[in-house]
């Protein structure tokens, strides 16, 4: 399927070698502020030919609202989204020999299985450029989180290959535990990141051992893959469904979606194993009042409670609990590579195929964006499905007062 979404729902079209590429969301909200210049700088972060460690294929992916939208301003109704390829050569992928073998480790051979037919060149739907409608939907969707709840979401490459920008300790065997990484999520912006370019690794040296390796790797006509951390700041409470769409259920699914991935942890993750439950528990601890509106006017305060560490990452029976989330998705080393491979071809017979075509020697500085983009449509597809039922139930009398029971707010509940 080629639709994500309940709510905000995205559907993206295109192949990499195609004429264009593109999305149409359904469900914005009316009333939003919208052109192409909140659109394309998210796309101007994804596209390819950014630098000497990216893929050289030359699209400046300018982004074109066809629909839903007028004056600036959206309508409600569905936003066609079109990105041209100005720059596809599908020639490039056109040798007889790549004709012949289902390239290794990718998805030739089982799109054939699939659909007894697939796209001759790039690789169709499961090239990364697909991702271009993903991002320009997510962008859509971050405007009004940001706009609505001040949410927040920066992602930043946190590995490459054997390089980490917090390397797993003794003592710290997970993110959650080592202060600085709590320190980061709490404050790195995208700006900061991307001073950090081409890598996006938000440390000079760290940054600069990460670009060495993928540089080694390009020379010799290989690949590496990495990791993205990515962090959402500002989440209300009360997102997500139990039981099978928890929200962490709901961000490893579009987070897994990306082409590439292999793996997604959420708050202490894997390394979380390792930490006794008197350490790894998350005690709750009363936050400071905050005014109702946010604005510190003196309108009326209250308590409320927040944890006191974050091992959970944000997230806990599957919902949001106020607290950042984050979580680290991997990417897969870039399947097609210029290294002479033996394998089998279509006919069963083995040979030797050399690949062609122009692609990243590491896939994870440009899919910063993309992890973003996802980051938000998750989150605005789970607060619009919350937003329903606290609506729905603020049309009930008031019930007596209880422990159990959410106090009124001064905007309904």
């Amino acid at each position: 399927m080629s639709t994500w979404g309940n709510n905000f729902r995205v559907t993206t079209y295109g192949e990499s070698h195609c004429r264009s590429v593109g999305c149409i969301v359904d469900g914005c909200p009316p009333g939003m502020v919208l052109t192409e210049d909140d659109i394309q700088p998210q796309m101007t972060r994804r596209r390819p030919g950014q630098s000497a460690i990216t893929t050289p294929r030359n699209e400046k992916d300018r982004v074109e609202i066809q629909s839903g939208t007028e004056f600036g301003i959206t309508l409600g109704t569905p936003i066609a989204i079109i990105v041209r390829n100005e720059d596809q050569r599908p020639k490039d992928y056109g040798a007889s020999t790549m004709d012949l073998y289902p390239r290794p480790s990718h998805a030739d051979y089982t799109y054939l299985e699939k659909y007894g037919v697939k796209a001759s060149s790039g690789g169709g739907r499961s090239s990364a450029r697909e991702t271009i409608g993903r991002v320009a939907a997510g962008a859509i969707a971050e405007k009004y989180l940001r706009l609505a709840h001040n949410v927040e979401i920066v992602a930043f490459v946190s590995s490459v290959g054997n390089e980490h920008l917090f390397p797993p300790t003794l003592q710290h065997p997970s993110y959650s535990t080592n202060p600085k990484f709590l320190q980061l999520i709490e404050k790195i912006d995208r700006e900061t990141v991307d001073t950090f370019a081409p890598v996006r690794c938000p440390n000079a040296e760290a940054s600069a051992r990460m670009t060495k390796l993928i540089e080694n790797f390009r020379d010799s006509q290989d690949s590496i893959g990495g990791t993205v951390m990515c962090c959402i700041r500002n989440v209300p409470t009360g997102l997500g469904e139990p039981c099978f769409e928890k929200l962490e259920a709901k961000l490893s699914h579009a987070m897994m979606s990306i082409p590439a991935t292999k793996g997604f942890e959420v708050g202490s993750g894997f390394g979380g194993c390792e930490m006794p439950g008197s350490i790894h528990n998350d005690p709750f601890i009363v936050a400071p009042d905050l005014s109702v509106n946010g604005s510190g006017d003196g309108i009326e305060s209250k308590k409320r409670l927040t944890t006191k560490t974050n091992h959970s990452g944000g997230i806990q029976g599957g919902i949001s609990n106020g607290s950042s989330i984050y979580f680290r998705v991997a990417f897969k080393s870039v399947a097609t590579i210029g290294h002479a491979q033996t394998t089998t071809a279509y006919d069963f017979q083995e040979g030797v195929l050399e690949a062609k075509g122009r692609h990243d020697p590491c896939v994870v500085p440009r899919a910063v964006p993309i992890v973003e983009a996802m980051s938000a449509l998750v989150i605005i597809d789970a607060l619009m499905a919350q937003k329903a039922r606290e609506a729905s139930r603020n049309l009930l009398p008031p019930l007596p007062k209880s422990q159990f029971i959410k106090p009124e707010t001064s905007n309904g509940r």
